[in-house]
């Protein structure tokens, strides 16, 4: 799973998208990877449109085809691909769906995507394509959401993966499992702190206020529970490992304490389920907000899938 080698870099050739290419190209140069530079659209591109001959782009129809390849041949040249073996892929059809299927047939390890502000109407009826890309993709997204804080530097042509510190947001449930064992290889190979928060949930408060007795006892037996994984999951670390149990909200939490941590990185699995207006996956809401207000980037990974009728009904601490 990691070192990342194989990138994936969905472009639409914006400078919101460009921000994500600092981390395909850092990922890819430190380990002797590629980058592949794709761009979805909704009409057909000819599979050789790089090397099509210049008149074939004399009809007017076919003049967004040259503005096309001019995109591409500019992004090629770009200074952070520079001794980075890149190449661009052309498809059509629905984004999400196009990006998950090529990173499985190109066996990619790593999507870099850029998420943007959502609207109340957007927040309402559906996720960003960003997040529609972490539902569907068969390997790890690296969501960015600009400014955040940022692992990758690069000067003067050379790339540097600057991590101090992970943060492993755990459930110890199947879909975190993947993600545990990522954030540990990232975090030994770099030489990064590596930390694990375990967020109790806010509905634990709700049942005790209900079943003052029942409740009360059934959260303290929790809380001992999840210490006493939390002190094995320590132990399977490593000298570098830290591990912190927060009560509240999930998201919250998490997003808090990277933030006080200074983390440069969460790692995060990412269970989906079936959308309620149709067959496309949706992320679980705790682990879209945490994309949303990260301070730093999120490793998504993909883990278990789960099947609801009522998805949105599904609250997974995360």
């Amino acid at each position: 799973m990691f070192p990342f080698r194989h990138i994936l870099f969905p472009t639409d050739f914006s400078a919101h998208a460009h921000a994500a290419l600092k981390y395909a190209a850092g990922f890819a140069r430190a380990n002797g990877g590629r980058v592949l530079l794709l761009n979805v659209q909704d009409a057909k591109v000819p599979a050789n449109l790089m090397t099509l001959p210049v008149h074939i782009f004399e009809d007017q129809e076919n003049h967004w085809l040259l503005n096309l390849r001019a995109q591409a041949k500019e992004l090629l040249t770009d200074p952070l691909l520079m001794g980075v073996e890149a190449e661009t892929l052309f498809v059509d059809g629905d984004p999400a769906a196009q990006i998950a299927r090529v990173a499985f047939e190109h066996e990619i390890d790593l999507i870099t995507v850029v998420t943007r502000d959502r609207n109340r109407l957007s927040r309402a009826f559906g996720g960003s394509i960003a997040e529609e890309i972490v539902a569907e993709a068969p390997c790890a997204v690296l969501a960015i959401r600009p400014p955040q804080r940022d692992f990758v530097e690069h000067r003067g042509g050379h790339t540097q993966i600057r991590l101090n510190r992970v943060l492993l947001a755990t459930n110890f449930r199947p879909s975190s499992a993947a993600a545990t064992q990522l954030a540990t290889s990232i975090s030994n190979h770099l030489g990064a702190e590596l930390h694990a928060v375990y967020v109790i949930g806010d509905y634990f408060d709700q049942i005790s206020s209900i079943f003052p007795e029942g409740g009360l006892a059934a959260l303290t037996r929790f809380r001992s529970h999840v210490q006493e994984r939390m002190t094995q999951l320590s132990r399977g670390f490593g000298s570098k490992a830290t591990t912190h149990i927060a009560e509240g909200r999930p998201y919250q939490e998490i997003v808090k304490l990277a933030a006080n941590l200074d983390a440069d990185l969460i790692v995060i699995g990412t269970a989906v389920h079936g959308s309620l207006f149709g067959s496309n996956q949706v992320l679980g809401s705790e682990i879209e907000r945490v994309i949303r207000n990260s301070p730093c980037p999120v490793l998504c990974v993909p883990g278990a899938r789960v099947v609801t009728p009522l998805p949105a009904l599904v609250t997974q601490v995360v």
